[in-house]
């Protein structure tokens, strides 16, 4: 009996493997990762060549009960390709709506497997503060850069530490190796470059962050929508939030405009202690819809419109450094070039800035890149391609243009690589596989159309058509394992890709 039920356990196992794209890696946040990357490192189905044939096609819509809030309606969606729960196997996809809902659909079988409402907040509303559920839904998200391959690389720069002794020697014990520091080191700028130790309470536990118009924190379970715990307090009510992230057993999110009274900045909230930290900006709203950027140690990214960009120490808030400039419009991104951490960010005046991470004084390399008169704020995508050359791609509020990144740390160039055709409304493009997606949001009783641009050249490969039945705003888009996702202002989720192999 044992005999016959061996082989077949291996083959199962071996098929369940098989079914698996090859090195996912889930979109569990607006931005894709912690450094608002906007970039799937690699996809098994999509591709230049892929995307350019036949098979690339509008698959779904399905419609929510959303209502939309002047220029907010759904947000980006949030991802989970494999689940295994007590109905199946399944691969989610999550959106949370201005009107208070969030909606979870399968998107193996388009169709909606469960829905939660929140109170939908005030009903007057403008385009500063459109009241309602604001913030992104965010699965829990490692501070780490993925790798090239799409997995995320743990101790990243960082040699490999053995428990394997020296040869003949035998195993390492317990006791010949050293203890973790309990202590946590104080936020200077020299702490602020080392990660304290994770904790690890939440580990295990697949949950959906939701951050309602009442401030507070819901963590839902994936699987059904049930609460895990009860709500915690996070921020005033009806405040206007934006950019939320979960990392470890901290939650993140940026606030705007001061709506419902709330001061403009980064806050925190401690998911263990329920501690909640903020630090204000002086003047200017935190620019760019992804908020917040993390570099690998941990470290904190934001600009504001007004100019500052800053560093802050992630536990404390503590400010690690700052630099002034005319203004951004977007948020910043994280990436590496020549091993050294740099950040990108679209000024006010429509130049592209790149810096170096632990010095912010001055710029290393910029370009102009963007019209003065687009002034709606935006985010970045960075990439890079097979030979390794880093690329940044922005919405210059007429097309998508992409600039590559050339010299070495401290002498470096943007060269103007390439850029689309015109668009009435480009919003933030993301990239997969080595192609940039582009949604054009279309005039305000129009529709919106899906691009696929070829990375390195700007070449056009596809277009969605007609096939969106309504103008899309803001931070629409995320993809998954060959699927592309966007939502619209008739509150529907869309999806187009290569259909799956039932």
């Amino acid at each position: 009996m044992r005999s016959r039920i061996a082989p077949l356990a291996i083959s199962t196992a071996a098929a369940l493997l098989a079914a698996l794209p090859a090195f996912s890696d889930d979109w569990t946040t607006v931005g894709m990762d912690a450094q608002r990357s906007s970039w799937v490192r690699s996809d098994r189905k999509v591709s230049a060549q892929t995307v350019a044939g036949p098979g690339f096609q509008p698959l779904w819509r399905i419609q929510t009960a959303n209502e939309t809030r002047g220029d907010a309606a759904l947000t980006a969606p949030v991802l989970l390709d494999f689940l295994i729960s007590h109905r199946g196997f399944r691969s989610l996809a999550f959106v949370s709506g201005s009107s208070g809902g969030v909606y979870t659909m399968d998107t193996d079988l388009a169709r909606m497997e469960w829905d939660r409402h929140f109170a939908a907040g005030p009903s007057n509303s403008s385009a500063e503060c459109p009241g309602g559920m604001t913030a992104n839904v965010s699965r829990n998200t490692s501070v780490k850069m993925p790798s090239m391959l799409g997995f995320v690389a743990r101790g990243r720069r960082s040699p490999a530490i053995s428990g394997v002794g020296q040869p003949g020697a035998g195993a390492v014990t317990l006791a010949e190796i050293p203890p973790t520091p309990t202590a946590r080191p104080q936020p200077s700028q020299a702490a602020a470059r080392t990660r304290p130790p994770a904790r690890s309470s939440l580990r295990g536990v697949n949950l959906l962050h939701v951050l309602s118009n009442d401030g507070k924190l819901h963590a839902l379970y994936v699987s059904n929508g049930r609460d895990h715990r009860p709500p915690m307090p996070f921020l005033p009510a009806n405040s206007h939030a934006r950019g939320l992230i979960v990392i470890e057993d901290t939650a993140f999110v940026t606030t705007v405009n001061r709506c419902g009274g709330t001061p403009d900045g980064v806050w925190s909230l401690d998911l263990e202690s329920g501690t909640v930290r903020a630090w204000e900006s002086d003047g200017g709203s935190i620019a760019g819809p992804a908020g917040a950027a993390f570099a690998p140690d941990g470290t904190l990214y934001a600009a504001t419109r007004d100019g500052a960009l800053v560093a802050l120490e992630s536990r404390s808030l503590n400010l690690v450094q700052e630099s002034r400039a005319t203004g951004f419009r977007s948020s910043p991104v994280v990436f590496d070039f020549n091993g050294a951490d740099h950040l990108a960010a679209l000024g006010s005046d429509g130049t592209l800035q790149v810096y170096v991470a632990d010095n912010l004084t001055a710029t290393v390399a910029a370009a102009s890149a963007r019209s003065g008169s687009a002034d709606e704020d935006t985010a970045l995508a960075v990439w890079k391609d097979e030979s390794g050359t880093s690329w940044i791609v922005v919405s210059t509020g007429r097309s998508i243009a992409a600039w590559k990144l050339a010299g070495r740390a401290g002498a470096m160039s943007l060269e103007k690589g390439w850029e689309s055709s015109a668009m009435v409304a480009p919003l933030p493009p993301i990239v997969v596989n080595g192609v940039v997606f582009a949604l054009d949001g279309g005039e305000a009783s129009g529709q919106a159309t899906l691009h696929a641009l070829e990375g390195t050249t700007g070449a056009a490969l596809w277009d969605s058509a007609d096939s969106i039945e309504a103008p899309a705003r803001g931070h629409t888009l995320s993809s998954g394992p060959s699927h592309v996702y966007l939502t619209a202002m008739d509150n529907a989720v869309y999806a187009f890709g290569i259909p799956m192999e039932h």
